[in-house]
């Protein structure tokens, strides 16, 4: 079976009484094998969600509800290898990303095989998201598809509703578990199984009816007392060391300065609580990290082993960033906000897209697999490129950019939400609102590329100098 590989994302999840504004939130890098991958920002209307859906990879068939919701998406642009739609909100501001791809172990394995014909991330979202009210039945409705399809990986899928954040991981072909995230709590989730302490007995938490069971039929649990999941059905190897726990350990070093950890310590917790509340800024910043301040920077003053040691969570292969908000402190109407920016996130700025409408902009709409500079996934990609060849050089356009685009997307939004009225055409007057936005990024991204090419072009190696 042909896989698309995409194991290489980095989650972070924030309750509502952790974050800044009482908003739930769940982001995540949509990251992948390769360093380009043009990517979409569409409006899924009921009409066009499929009734009975076939994978591009699996081959897998699953008959669908005939009551699908509208929901947006960010699928791949270029379909050979299926949609991929990575993350949405859907109508009832219920939002979904998926996948985290996580890790697992020869035990797990050796009692429930991964099923070459089952569903895996192509399709999850297609296939879970219009459906569900509520981020509890998110999870159920997956943990279901997942018992009787099967799945070919271990992946995270991260749910959340104006009220709870949960967290599901995949075992094995068949089997789930998945955990409420506390109102007050944060998780950074890298590439590794992520669940520590379970309980069985908790209403904060959901399984597959068995799991307790095959845990002592198999002598899985290597520990004395309790369960924890990450010890069961995940890894503990070399790779989570330089690859995955150094993730971990930079977001919540970030989030709990005070907090001292080892770097590649296997048992960093999931379950985390910041020092302080947590803002879209924030998640941001740690999606776009690469070890700032620490010898393992790739642009930093370590040695050259020491730069390429660990693997980044801001990397070249980041596709998109979004970053999944559901307000509590405005009208359902325009509670939901899609945050989304394209390419590798060290030259991006996120962009704060109402969900409740029919349509996207076109700069944001398809990047068609073809570079054209007028479309934003490509002139990200593009800055980001610059970018890379001289970071000290260009990083203080870039902070400079950030922090005026972030205000100017903010206003927007605040007038936007100020102005707000149930009794007009509630989706048009958000898309008129999303047209700004996406207007006022395509400017600022613009001029950030346009001025580091004139700052580089007087540092080019291609130059001579002679009283001239």
């Amino acid at each position: 079976m042909s896989k698309k590989i995409q194991g290489s994302c980095t989650t972070i999840l924030v309750g509502k009484d952790a974050s800044i504004d009482g908003s739930t939130i769940i982001s995540r890098n949509d990251d992948g094998h390769e360093a380009l991958d043009p990517q979409r920002f569409i409006v899924v209307q009921p009409e066009d969600q499929p009734r009975k859906y076939q994978s591009v990879i699996s081959k897998v068939q699953v008959d669908l509800p005939d009551n699908p919701m509208r929901y947006t998406s960010i699928p791949n642009s270029i379909l050979t290898n299926g949609i991929w739609p990575a993350a949405g909100i859907n109508s009832e501001n219920v939002a979904m990303s998926a996948t985290e791809t996580i890790t697992t172990n020869s035990r797990v394995l050796g009692f429930d095989p991964l099923v070459d014909g089952g569903i895996g991330e192509e399709d999850l979202v297609t296939l879970v998201l219009p459906y569900i009210h509520s981020a509890k039945e998110g999870v159920e409705r997956l943990g279901s598809l997942l018992e009787e399809f099967g799945t070919y990986e271990t992946n995270g899928i991260a749910f959340s509703d104006h009220n709870e954040v949960w967290w599901l991981e995949t075992i094995g072909g068949h089997h789930w578990a998945a955990v409420r995230i506390p109102d007050d709590a944060y998780v950074v989730a890298p590439n590794r199984m992520n669940i520590d302490d379970f309980d069985f007995d908790s209403a904060d938490t959901l399984c597959s009816s068995d799991l307790k069971d095959v845990i002592a039929k198999y002598n899985l649990n290597p520990d004395f007392e309790g369960y924890n999941l990450r010890h069961i059905f995940g890894s503990a190897t070399i790779k989570d060391t330089v690859y995955n726990n150094p993730r971990a350990w930079y977001g919540q070093s970030y989030f709990n300065p005070d907090l001292i950890q080892d770097i590649d310590d296997q048992d960093l917790p999931f379950i985390c609580f910041a020092n302080r509340k947590i803002s879209i800024e924030d998640v941001k910043y740690v999606l776009s990290s690469h070890f700032e301040n620490t010898e393992y920077d790739p642009y930093g003053n370590g040695t050259e082993d020491e730069k390429q040691l660990l693997r980044p969570i801001g990397i070249n292969r980041n596709h998109n960033v979004h970053i999944l908000q559901i307000r509590n402190n405005v009208p359902a109407d325009i509670s939901g906000i899609h945050w989304l920016a394209y390419g590798a996130n060290t030259f991006n700025t996120v962009v704060p897209f109402y969900s409740n409408v029919n349509d996207t902009p076109e700069s944001y709409k398809d990047a068609n697999g073809t570079f054209n500079m007028n479309n934003m996934y490509w002139l990200s990609c593009t800055t980001a490129l610059l970018g890379d060849t001289d970071y000290d050089l260009y990083v203080d356009l870039r902070d400079t950019i950030e922090l005026e685009a972030m205000g100017a997307y903010r206003k927007i939004q605040n007038d936007t939400d100020a102005e707000f009225s149930s009794s007009s055409d509630v989706k048009k007057y958000l898309q008129n609102a999303n047209e700004k936005l996406a207007n006022e990024s395509f400017t600022r991204q613009t001029k950030l590329l346009g001025d580091m090419v004139i700052l580089g072009s007087e540092h080019m190696k291609l130059r001579y100098n002679l009283n001239d």
